[in-house]
């Protein structure tokens, strides 16, 4: 048994936004400032650095937007935080640059639209300001230089208990979302548990349960679709309406895909996390397994990352414990029933094998799933061990 405790969590809504033409044009020029000041200031990174072999920081260049606005008057009709935050993510595109990712690049328009803008607070003469307000009994957020914004989404709730922290406003294939991010209290009681799992992440099926429950992968890319709407595309005059529209079905096919296999995972997610107090899986390592090509394509199709990421917070938020073994345990060639290890199984063709020393015959990834169980139960047990 693990003690109870109170903490201070991060919760994202997601609404769908219906703005008016004028709040439409400035969600629109307010993304494209936020564009222009991360390029710019991109551009006036790399050219400081070549002189100087140094570069400003986010604050550093924070200061610089108001006389950047005294040449460029019209930075001054959007939303001052969305600028700001453009700089805070250019900060964080170089530090994952210095972390092993790539370097940062020039934004396109079209490409990622979105801007985020922060909740500020003020009790100026006795009142309680905010800028973010989100209203769900009247269907409306009120946002700072767009005001009240009609929305849907969440029609069970009247009210998300919690202080609201930001708020990202995207553009994804002609409509419009905000994401609100809010923080919330969460009492956590003294965790007892009473059920384990192991699941076998994989990309044959993507999920093969320690009770030998297959789940697949339902939502598949449509290739021939893609491929025909790719080539419409190229050869539409650049430019043109035509174009415009052609665009604009590939990047809806894309989001229904999306959509849908979001909808998948949180539905298994949840399925998991509900039937379950302790969830076992192996830490893989996805970016190394994405460089053998025989399987790059099956994990490109199967959101192994994102099940794991959901996994992680949804444990946390509903007081399940998610445990993760080594990813160099050999689950697939141990023998669940006498420990034998069986390197030929190394072979990933070998979907099935017998023991040779007890004879039981093994399914490839059902019996992985009984050893990943086995081998978190074990590290819960020694970590409990050391709690004490």
């Amino acid at each position: 048994m693990i003690r109870g405790d109170g903490m201070q969590i991060l919760k994202g809504y997601v609404f769908r936004m219906y703005p008016t033409e004028n709040q439409e044009e400035l969600i629109n020029k307010t993304i494209g400032c936020s564009r222009f000041i991360y390029n710019h200031f991109l551009d006036d990174k790399i050219k400081e650095y070549k002189k100087t072999g140094k570069s400003k920081t986010a604050y550093d260049q924070i200061k610089l937007i108001p006389s950047l606005s005294k040449e460029k008057p019209w930075l001054k009709e959007v939303d001052s935080c969305a600028l700001r935050n453009s700089l805070f993510n250019l900060e964080d595109a170089y530090k994952r640059f210095f972390n092993g990712n790539g370097y940062p690049r020039f934004k396109a328009k079209g490409v990622h639209e979105s801007y985020k803008t922060n909740n500020i607070k003020s009790t100026y003469k006795g009142n309680n300001y905010n800028s973010i307000k989100l209203d769900l009994k009247n269907k409306t957020i009120t946002l700072p230089k767009l005001k009240e914004v009609k929305i849907r989404g969440y029609r069970n709730k009247e009210v998300i208990p919690g202080e609201v922290k930001s708020a990202v406003i995207k553009k994804d294939a002609g409509k419009y979302y905000v994401s609100v991010l809010i923080e919330e209290e969460l009492i956590r009681p003294s965790f007892v548990p009473k059920s384990i799992i192991g699941i076998d992440l994989g990309i044959k099926d993507l999920i093969v349960t320690s009770f030998n429950e297959k789940i697949e992968n339902t939502i598949k890319l449509n290739t021939k679709r893609m491929v025909g709407l790719q080539r419409g595309l190229a050869r539409c005059k650049k430019g043109s309406k035509n174009r415009y529209k052609m665009k604009l079905k590939i990047q809806r096919l894309y989001q229904k895909i999306r959509n849908a296999r979001k909808h998948m995972i949180h539905d298994i997610t949840n399925k998991l996390i509900n039937e379950n107090d302790i969830i076992v899986t192996e830490d893989l390592d996805v970016k190394s397994m994405q460089k053998n090509h025989y399987v790059a394509k099956g994990l490109n199709e199967n959101p192994i990352s994102e099940i794991i990421r959901i996994l992680k917070y949804k444990a946390n938020w509903n007081n399940k414990k998610l445990i993760q073994i080594d990813r160099y345990y050999p689950s697939s060639q141990i023998c669940n029933v006498c420990n034998y290890q069986n390197k030929e199984v190394k072979d990933l063709s070998i979907r099935n094998w017998k023991c040779p020393v007890c004879h039981t015959e093994h399914e490839r990834d059902y019996n992985a799933a009984v050893n990943i169980m086995f081998k978190g139960l074990e590290k819960y047990m020694l970590y409990l061990e050391q709690s004490i």
